[in-house]
């Protein structure tokens, strides 16, 4: 797979050092590798096969903090022991206000043993100051440049403390506690994501919103809105691909690889519980970004579901 916006001497290089790769001829291919990576562009072999990526932007030192050029430079947590209740990631919108009333919400409603990890990718530095939050429960992450939902999210997951990680978006407001509802979920060890907003299916090609009411729903997925996993699950089945720049259907295929037993295991369960209190707004990406752009972007990610799941239809719950 390539990213459509390859240069086309870029993706010209990529074919001949495939074929020097092929004649084996190692000169050659490694001088065209170099070229590449010159450019800005990273290859990676799979057999005769080959994928075009942006090169990762360089780690930064400002201030005596470091500023991450990619997920897998920021230090991991996930080999200790968990402690805590919950670990809740927040991927920071460029709006301000969204960052400063999401987070203000969760503090204010969240029982003891929560703690934030705030991933500013690629926003501003007045987009995340000041917000309304204990300092002594909130990490926050910078990278060097903006990475992506799924970078931003593996970061978060990294520096997770808990047994169970929330991811809240910027655009929910919790007005109560949302944390212990997910985590009792969790307790179920048929359950491997839960949250408020579900996406049922019967085929795994068209996806509709559930929202549970009075009883817990069963769902193929749960919306990237709000949604709860445990981190040993996300260490053994991650990272998240982190092609998924665009958020859309991201929260799809993450469901899917929490739930995957193998073929011919029954899968574990997206459950949809009710009565969360949150206020709902629209998400930053979603508003921001060009309609035909994002409609571009969302297909492109939801090809990337059917890539790994269209011979599944054991996951889909209708």
């Amino acid at each position: 797979m390539t990213e459509r916006d390859v240069p086309p001497a870029v993706e010209d290089a990529a074919r001949r050092r495939s074929e020097a790769r092929a004649a084996r001829d190692w000169t050659t291919a490694d001088r065209l590798r170099e070229e590449i990576e010159a450019a800005g562009w990273r290859v990676t072999d799979s057999g005769n096969k080959y994928r075009l990526g942006r090169a990762s932007p360089p780690d930064v030192e400002v201030a005596g903090e470091i500023r991450y050029g990619r997920s897998d430079a920021v230090p991991s947590r996930l080999d200790e022991p968990a402690t805590g209740l919950a670990t809740v990631v927040f991927v920071a919108s460029p709006d301000e206000d969204a960052n400063r009333r999401s987070l203000a919400g969760l503090v204010d409603g969240a029982p003891a043993g929560v703690d934030v990890i705030v991933v500013a990718d690629g926003v501003a530095q007045g987009a995340i100051d000041e917000l309304a939050t204990d300092a002594n429960a909130v990490e926050v992450i910078r990278t060097s440049a903006r990475l992506g939902q799924g970078a931003a999210l593996n970061i978060g997951i990294r520096r997770s403390r808990a047994a169970v990680v929330v991811v809240l978006d910027p655009s929910i407001t919790p007005v109560g506690d949302v944390i212990t509802p997910l985590v009792e979920a969790l307790g179920d060890p048929t359950v491997a994501i839960t949250g408020p907003f579900g996406l049922v299916s019967s085929d795994l090609r068209r996806f509709d919103e559930v929202v549970a009411v009075d009883i817990p729903v069963d769902a193929a997925a749960i919306q990237g809105y709000l949604m709860a996993f445990r981190r040993a699950d996300a260490a053994a089945r991650g990272p998240i691909d982190e092609a998924f720049g665009f958020y859309r259907n991201l929260d799809i295929w993450w469901s899917l690889v929490l739930r995957d037993e193998g073929e011919g295991r029954p899968p574990r369960r997206a459950l949809a519980v009710p009565g969360l209190p949150v206020e709902r707004g629209e998400p930053a990406a979603w508003r921001d970004t060009p309609p035909a752009e994002r409609d571009r972007l969302s297909k492109r990610n939801f090809y990337r579901i059917l890539d790994r799941f269209r011979t599944r239809p054991d996951l889909a719950s209708g």
